[in-house]
């Protein structure tokens, strides 16, 4: 196949200043493009290649022929290495661009980082150790000075420190924020500059500099666009100039460390958030009663605001508890209803352990239950509502018991009968002498006489342990946690760069990543092996 060249000129091979190699140009077999002549007569000649690996390994002797047409001028691309001149930030990142170069250097030191978060850590455990939240009369007899823990640790110590409040005491917030700055610290003066430096590009002029990589081949008879071609195809980014060529992928790999450390600021933000904006009150609430959000809930922090939210009334209209077959309490449900100021009602469900219902911004958890009353008829009168007091065992059982008077209650010595209850399925009797008198189970009907006295077990009220909750840093908490975990992710991917030189008809090849160093030659290799190399090429001239 042939074309009309200009015999007054020498037959060269010309690569345009720079090419960039698109996604787009991605097809099964090479389609030469045409460029504008600026002569009349043009170049023709056939290349005859057969595809050869770097090593040296030949082929079945097929022969590929292929016919390209080349301009002897073309004019220049504008594409030149142009780095990206920086922002004028504000907020967090521009106090830390104001900081002197030597305290960002102390910041952003790793030791100081890693003893921080261990400091952090620490604290944490500390708070886990000590109940937090207590009457300080509670710290007295927990930390006396008489007899202090550890042969110095009282409850000096505790309140002093603010320990009875860790996760929003001035120590905790001090670290988490001195923490967050050495992140930033780090981001500012090692991540951001290594993103940068990563989407720069890089053309090696240099045969030696090339050859110095982790990876370095050499291929005869080879062409740089060629290459460019093989690695386009396997998901690099193909830039050429002139003689030289660069690549790189998985670029995302380098903006992982950021999105990392944007993450634990983020939990850090959502964690204090948490600690000093928000609401939290516990209630024990019988069967039929009603009571107020914020007469219940109190604030953590300074930054806990009230809302609307806290004028709801909330409704308790049944609790009621699932037994096992063995007689064990295995869940326990309320069904309530909220009401807003003009008495309408707004929500209605029952909630249950792991269950909890969540409403204008405060969330209600099932987390307890109690033996409120009981109510009996008594020789046929009534009904009357007996008070359930709960009384101490040893372990985690519950039992609670109440008392009916016989006789005179106006004498010094009132006698009557006992009756105690485990859960709210069955009602234990005892006579005055404190013998057993027998068991009933509420709403059976079924009398018992004791001491002349008939009673009849009506109904058993429990009363719903319920804890309130207004936290806004939740969401920042989950969605740090969620980037964190998808950003580690990404920060596995190899960020892999790789350079070439055409020397005459030789191709220098090099290359390096900074991950899955023992795998990156292995592709390399197999990238290699696919650049076919020139083994003939036959020139004429043809009459314009």
């Amino acid at each position: 196949m042939e074309t009309l060249f200009n015999p007054s000129k020498t037959a060269k091979l010309f690569v345009p200043n720079i090419s960039l190699f698109k996604s787009s140009f991605l097809h099964s077999t090479f389609n030469p493009q045409t460029h504008i002549l600026f002569n009349r007569k043009t170049l023709s000649f056939t290349i005859n290649c057969r595809a050869k690996t770097s090593q040296g390994r030949k082929t079945d002797g097929k022969n590929i022929s292929k016919k390209i047409l080349l301009s002897d001028s073309a004019p220049e691309l504008s594409n030149e290495d142009v780095e990206p001149k920086p922002k004028n930030g504000g907020g967090a990142w521009g106090l830390v661009r104001k900081l002197p170069k030597r305290v960002l250097a102390v910041l952003s030191n790793l030791p100081l980082a890693i003893g921080e978060m261990f400091t952090v850590a620490g604290l944490m455990a500390l708070g886990t150790a000590i109940d937090q939240g207590e009457a300080p009369e509670f710290y007295f007899q927990k930390y006396p000075e008489e007899n202090p823990v550890w042969g110095f640790f009282t409850w000096r110590w505790v309140l002093t420190l603010g320990l009875d409040h860790m996760f929003s005491s001035p120590i905790f917030l001090g670290m988490l924020v001195l923490l967050a700055t050495s992140l930033m610290a780090c981001t500012y003066t090692t991540q951001i500059p290594l993103v940068k430096a990563a989407r720069r590009w890089r053309f090696l002029q240099s045969a030696d500099a090339i050859r110095k990589q982790e990876f370095s081949d050499t291929l005869p008879r080879a062409s740089v666009k060629d290459l460019g071609v093989v690695l386009m195809a396997a998901g690099y980014e193909v830039f050429l100039k002139g003689p030289s060529l660069y690549a790189f992928k998985g670029l995302a790999g380098r903006f992982a460390p950021i999105g990392v450390h944007l993450a634990m600021l983020l939990i850090m933000a959502g964690g204090t958030l948490s600690a000093t904006g928000s609401f939290r009150g516990s209630v024990t609430v019988p069967q039929g009663l009603n009571f107020v959000v914020g007469d219940v809930l109190g604030p953590t922090g300074f930054l806990s605001t009230p809302t609307e939210a806290f004028n709801t009334e909330v409704h308790v209209n049944r609790f009621y508890m699932d037994y096992y077959d063995s007689g064990e309490v295995s869940q326990f449900h309320t069904d309530l209803s909220l009401f807003d100021l003009n008495g309408k009602e707004v929500m209605r469900k029952t909630l249950s352990v792991n269950d909890p219902l969540r409403y204008g911004g405060f969330t209600i958890y099932q987390t307890d239950w109690s033996f409120s009353a009981l109510q009996i008829l008594k020789d046929d009168e009534g009904p009357f509502n007996l008070a359930m007091a709960p009384l101490k065992l040893n372990g985690d059982k519950k039992l609670f018991g109440t008392f009916l008077p016989v006789g005179d209650t106006n004498s010094p010595n009132i006698k009557g009968i006992s009756m105690l209850a485990r859960d709210l399925q069955s009602i234990v009797l005892y006579d005055q002498q404190g013998k057993f008198a027998g068991v009933r189970r509420p709403n059976s009907k079924l009398p018992i006489e004791i001491d002349g006295t008939k009673i009849v077990i009506v109904d058993a009220i429990g009363s719903s342990g319920l804890d309130l909750k207004i936290d806004p840093g939740v969401p920042i908490v989950y969605a740090g946690f969620g980037a964190l975990m998808l950003t580690t992710c990404v920060s596995y991917l190899s960020h892999a760069q790789i350079w070439a030189l055409q020397d005459g008809t030789t191709v220098i090849v090099g290359g390096k990543t900074n991950r899955a160093k023992a795998e990156f030659p292995d592709e390399m290799n197999r990238l290699l092996d696919l650049v076919p190399e020139i083994v003939q090429s036959s020139i004429s001239e043809q009459p314009g």
